[in-house]
Parts: structure tokens; C-alpha cells; sequence
């Protein structure tokens, strides 16, 4: 059995979806090829026990240091990559930083092994790249529907209901990890980089690339840590622009919904939400955040929502608006998702050219 490499244009055009990164679980964590799994060839000390060795004496030393690290648990990783192609039907796809030595032995060995796998060419740099070399000069060249609102008014929960109806959605906040505020980081663990925010739009365009129009919601330059790319900016100038309407007690609702009923019992939640609210607490008016203040402490999140709302995220968004007040082309009362989904799908029959 011989090893078998891949590039990266040729796995997207086979769709192989069994992807391993052997790499550190540091560095898995901080970006990889959405829907790969991590097997580690080293840990992450590990890792840095080599990258001293390499330094300090160079990269036989680093070679045998690491042989003698893998070796005790070699059976362990291969059964893991063994497993894993079982349970896929598919040889697994495995890639290290570059196509290097770690994907490299891992490979070598599944093969001696008997373990049918393939190795991605030039690794996980080869990937971004191509995400790059797509997205810098990407075109969207499709209509567009633009979602804006009023915080809490369910922007977000409708393109969740209208992606699970098959409309062509791209949902910019969760590719993020963040919902675009100072709250938007709570129960969505660690917001992701650039790197992680573009393979993930890569990802859904690929899968989206026969879509004859796309809705999003109207966010900011900045979500999280990421930055939209120019072709998305570009279509929001462009777009059809919808706006969403809901009463304050129903948005209220829906962030409580959405912030607090879910996540409460954390014992880090209070002290989350506070550090949250410490970052903006001086853009409100004294009387109104002492009183925002003592809501937050006594747990009336209810109450510190609708504070929040009238007293700093309203009046915000009214401002942000100014630069579409005249490009708002039709509003859709959001007070019943479900209904305002159907408005929305009428409005895209009616803006769509006849096919």
C-alpha cells in the first residue's frame, strides 16, 4: 500500500468531509478546516519540548525527541484513525500545519498500518491560502436581502427559521461565534479568529454556490474578531433592505430567551453579564445606569434588558440607521417569526426577476 497525497482543490472537488488534524490541540483550537476532528500527534507541551530541542540543538535532535515521544502511543493514535474511518466509510484526509512531518508520519504509519488514508498537500497553510485566493476577489453577484432591527427584535432567530425552510442564508454571527456586542461572546464559548470566521464562509458559499440570492443580517464592519470581507460590505450597499419591527416586550423577551434562561445557572454568569455591562455602563445616563446597576445585582434581568434596550442599544441603532434611512425598502412586523418568515419569502418572490 502506497501513500496517497491530496491537494486542496482536490479535495473540495471530491467532497471528502473525513478530515484529521494532527496537529496540537492549541493549535486546533485556534483554527482549522471546519469539520475536522483532532488527533494530536504531540500535546501541546510536547510540542513546545520539541520546538526547544529543534533550537537548541537542532533537527535531528527535535526528530529523535519526537520519535521517542510517539512511539509509546503510537497503537493509540492509530486505532483513533482507524476508528475514525470506520465510522465515516471514507479514508481519512489528514493534515498537519504545512504538509510536514506530522502528517507525514502519521500517514507513513496508518499505511504500514494497513489504514487507508490521505494526506493533504502543504496542510493547513494550503488550505487558507485558497480561502484567501477566493474571498479577496470574491463577487457575490446576487441579490441580496438585508435583515435590520432593533436589538431583539429575532433577526437572528429568523434566518435560523428561514436556513431551516431551504432559503440560502448566511448567518454572519454564529460563522463569528458572537452575536456583534459586548454580550454577544456569552454562551458561544471563544469567538473565532479571522482565520476560523473566513474558512467558515468559505465553506458555506462553496455549499451555497448555486444559491440564486442570499439574506443576511445588516452588521457592522466587525463581528467578534472578525472583519467582513470588502465583497460582503459591497453587497450591503447593494441590497434590498427589510426592516424588522417588534414590541418592546416581546424583544425583551427573546434576549432573555436567547442570554439569560439558557445560561443562568453557570456559576460565572453574573459576573460575566457585569463585566459585559462595566464596558459600557458610562455611555448611559448616570441615573438611568444606577438604577441599571441595582437590576443587574438583584438578578432582574428582565428589567436590566429593557434598561439596556431603551437607554443605550435603541438609541444607538437609530443613530447607525441614519445611513439607511432612505435605502429602507420594506418593513415586516417580527412580533410572530413564523409569519414574518412567510413575508419575507413573499418579498423575495416579489423582488426576484421572473425566472
Amino acid at each position: 500500500m502506497t501513500l496517497q497525497d491530496i491537494t486542496v482543490e482536490e479535495m473540495l472537488h471530491r467532497g471528502y468531509a473525513n478530515l484529521i488534524d494532527v496537529r496540537s490541540p492549541g493549535e486546533f483550537a485556534r483554527d482549522t478546516i471546519p469539520g475536522a476532528v483532532n488527533i494530536p500527534l504531540f500535546s501541546d507541551s510536547e510540542r513546545a519540548q520539541v520546538g526547544t530541542a529543534y533550537k537548541r540543538e537542532g533537527q535531528a535532535a527535535a526528530q529523535w525527541l519526537g520519535m521517542q515521544i510517539v512511539s509509546p502511543k503510537m497503537e493509540t493514535l492509530m486505532e483513533a484513525i482507524r476508528q475514525r474511518g470506520e465510522e465515516t466509510g471514507e479514508p481519512p484526509v489528514i493534515f498537519c500545519w504545512r504538509g510536514g512531518m506530522r502528517s507525514r508520519a502519521m500517514a507513513t504509519f496508518s499505511t504500514f498500518a494497513g489504514v487507508p488514508v490521505r494526506r493533504l498537500i502543504g496542510g493547513y497553510r494550503a488550505y487558507r491560502k485558497h480561502v484567501v485566493g477566493t474571498i479577496e476577489p470574491y463577487e457575490l453577484n446576487r441579490p441580496v436581502f438585508l435583515l435590520h432591527g432593533m436589538t431583539g427584535v429575532g433577526k437572528t432567530e429568523l434566518l435560523r427559521h428561514l436556513e431551516a425552510s431551504g432559503l440560502p442564508v448566511l448567518d454572519l454571527e454564529r460563522m463569528a461565534g458572537h452575536r456583534g456586542s459586548v454580550f454577544g461572546h456569552i454562551g458561544k464559548g471563544k469567538p473565532a479568529n479571522q482565520k476560523m470566521f473566513d474558512a467558515r464562509l468559505f465553506e458555506t458559499l462553496r455549499r451555497l454556490k448555486d444559491a440564486p440570492y442570499f439574506v443576511m443580517e445588516a452588521e457592522s464592519r466587525r463581528i467578534g474578531n472578525a472583519l467582513l470581507p470588502p465583497f460582503l460590505l459591497q453587497a450591503k450597499e447593494q441590497a434590498v433592505h427589510i426592516l424588522l419591527t417588534a414590541p418592546l416586550e416581546v424583544r425583551v423577551q427573546r434576549l432573555y430567551d436567547e442570554y439569560v434562561t439558557p445560561f443562568s445557572w453557570r456559576p460565572d454568569f453574573a459576573e460575566k453579564i457585569k463585566d459585559a455591562y462595566l464596558k459600557i455602563a458610562r455611555r448611559i445616563p448616570t441615573a438611568q445606569a444606577k438604577l441599571l446597576t441595582e437590576a443587574l445585582q438583584a438578578g432582574d434581568y428582565r428589567q436590566a434588558i429593557a434598561s439596556l434596550l431603551v437607554h443605550y442599544y435603541d438609541p444607538r441603532y437609530q443613530y447607525k440607521q441614519r445611513d439607511y434611512v432612505t435605502e429602507i425598502h420594506e418593513c415586516v412586523d417580527a412580533a410572530d417569526l413564523e409569519a414574518a418568515g412567510k413575508s419575507i419569502q413573499a418579498l423575495i418572490e416579489k423582488y426576484l426577476p421572473v425566472r
